[in-house]
């Protein structure tokens, strides 16, 4: 499973969703003459990339969901062979004449549902892992999202967007403000595992 790609996907799409408030246009009427103030459009962007590399909650928990595929690769294999094992047994016993035609038919069952448990726990901790997976990337989701509501309340962008390999074609060097949204989001990180303790 892409645990990377996966999170980058969920990052964009807060990211991408996450609209700031836009300041309407002042109309005042002077002379009988209505004129409207010009509004400037405030936007920024993130990398997203950066976040998933850089901001610590992203980082450990991309860790965390990896020693646990690599957990549930390593028993589905072990199990997988150890039945491979089995199943090549029988056949040898087969050919050798080890076995009556009923020990063949018990056993051949035996391997058959063997199998069958073996499919079922690889569908049974694949979905356990892709419901942890959901739950990160909605963990990831809320907290970005929290972050930067928070983060613009005293910066007034109508628009912070992100930027994921060539997805904003040309942009403002000036406008990036992923350094600064990353050391909030680790600050922030910090201070809750702090209050978990």
């Amino acid at each position: 499973m892409h645990i990377l790609a996966g999170c980058l996907f969920m990052a964009t799409a807060v990211l991408t969703t996450t609209g700031c408030q836009q300041q309407a246009s002042d109309k005042s009427v002077n002379g009988g003459e209505q004129t409207a103030e010009k509004n400037e459009l405030k936007i920024a962007f993130v990398e997203v990339d950066s976040i998933m590399t850089t901001y610590t909650f992203a980082k450990e928990y991309a860790d965390i969901l990896k020693k646990k595929m690599e957990t549930i690769q390593s028993t589905l294999n072990n199990q997988g062979l150890a039945l491979q094992k089995k199943a090549a047994q029988f056949q040898n016993d087969i050919q050798q004449g080890k076995l009556t035609q009923d020990q063949a038919m018990a056993k051949q069952q035996e391997l058959q549902k063997e199998q069958v448990r073996l499919q079922n726990l690889q569908e049974s901790l694949g979905a356990k892992y892709q419901k942890e997976q959901d739950e990160y990337n909605q963990a990831l989701h809320d907290s970005i999202q929290n972050f930067l509501k928070s983060y613009n309340k005293d910066r007034g962008y109508a628009y912070i967007l992100s930027k994921s390999g060539d997805n904003i074609l040309l942009a403002d060097p000036a406008l990036d403000i992923t350094e600064d949204v990353i050391k909030g989001l680790n600050k922030r990180y910090k201070s809750t595992k702090k209050d978990d303790k």
